[in-house]
């Protein structure tokens, strides 16, 4: 069991053996791939009494907002949608369409519509967020289990009640799916709105700053912070769905 859990350890330890090797052989330049250790001593820095910290969290914050504001509007919108499948499919092909639009794409609009400011990258990321949330949640209340609702209307159970305590229990595992991808669609969006939507700070920021001032330590060390922040988050639905959602599958 102990050696399962240093698997992980082992493609870390190889990508650091295949860094090291082409920092020796040069075969990109030391100025633009600095050695790993650089790298890394720039996050340790910057994270505890630098400015990479504040700007951690600046994204956390956005993409905090823009995932609740979209799982605030796509689930109980993916659950109404999901129990009416006639409604769901005439409004299929918007849904799809516009979850198929890169939201890079949708960036202009938004700048038009809210103006520069966090208000556009909050807004845009929760716009892709809200569309890959709403499609999981009402493909998980189509997809409960019929014999558990036939049971459900034997017994007499209203539709509401077969709503609330049967669809809505049955579509939590493909919830959870949509609020782990839409998390990290919005954490992705954010990242890129802070590069290039007048920002003064956030993780975006700080890998466009630190690139276009040739620090390359700390342009890595702000991709290794948004990295681990994705994974944090990723990492942090499935606990939460492995905890409260325990009877997937079953």
């Amino acid at each position: 069991m102990r050696r399962d859990a240093l698997l992980p350890l082992v493609g870390v330890a190889g990508l650091v053996a295949v860094w090291y090797l082409a920092v020796w052989t040069r075969v990109v330049d030391p100025v633009l791939l600095p050695p790993p250790e650089q790298a890394f001593a720039a996050l340790v820095k910057g994270m505890v009494s630098g400015r990479l910290g504040h700007d951690f969290w600046r994204t956390v914050e956005r993409t905090a907002y823009a995932t609740a504001i979209a799982a605030v509007i796509a689930i109980p919108l993916g659950i109404l949608l999901g129990a009416n499948e006639k409604t769901y499919r005439a409004l299929e092909f918007v849904i799809d369409f516009f979850r198929s639009t890169p939201a890079s794409a949708m960036f202009p609009l938004f700048l038009v519509i809210f103006g520069v400011g966090d208000k556009t990258k909050i807004l845009v990321a929760a716009f892709g967020a809200a569309l890959v949330i709403l499609f999981n949640v009402a493909y998980g209340v189509m997809n409960a289990r019929k014999t558990r609702l036939l049971a459900a209307k034997v017994m007499g159970a209203s539709r509401a009640r077969v709503l609330t305590d049967v669809m809505l229990l049955e579509s939590l595992p493909q919830t959870f799916v949509g609020l782990r991808n839409g998390v990290s669609l919005a954490l992705v969006i954010v990242v890129v709105a802070e590069m290039f939507i007048g920002s003064i700070d956030g993780l975006g920021y700080r890998v466009f700053e630190a690139q276009q001032l040739f620090d390359m330590p700390d342009m890595y060390a702000a991709i290794f912070a948004a990295g681990a922040l994705g994974y944090g988050l990723n990492l942090a639905f499935l606990l939460v769905e492995k905890r409260y959602v325990h009877w997937s599958g079953k």
